[in-house]
């Protein structure tokens, strides 16, 4: 049995870094937390980084818009001036746009006449 780490993401895009080898995107995801009696969205940011045709797609993507992106996690560690570091990579195996920045998300209204019951 294969043991796995992954995630899926549906956010915004914030910001694209695209490099020779690999893109980052800044991804913003919101939460709903209750703050006293009200609900308040509560914005988390996660850098995704891509390699290959997640990369390529990525490269036709822009600020602002909205994708499902799915992938696997990736624990690091390295040595610097003699400190230890860690990390996690968040890296994307598939990729969706949803909506692009602009459209309207809106669907249209559904008559009461045309539910069948």
């Amino acid at each position: 049995m294969q043991n796995i780490a992954e995630f899926r993401i549906i956010g915004r895009i914030g910001k694209i870094t695209a490099m020779d080898k690999v893109t980052y995107l800044d991804v913003a995801s919101n939460y709903a937390r209750k703050d006293g009696d009200a609900w308040k969205d509560d914005t988390h940011w996660n850098r995704i980084t891509l390699f290959g045709r997640t990369k390529e797609r990525a490269d036709r993507l822009s600020t602002g818009d909205l994708v499902h992106i799915t992938g696997r996690i990736r624990q690091s560690r390295f040595e610097r001036d003699g400190e230890t570091h860690y990390g996690t990579d968040i890296i994307a195996d598939r990729m969706g746009v949803l909506i692009r920045k602009g459209q309207a998300n809106e669907q249209e209204p559904i008559e009461d006449d045309d539910i069948p019951f």
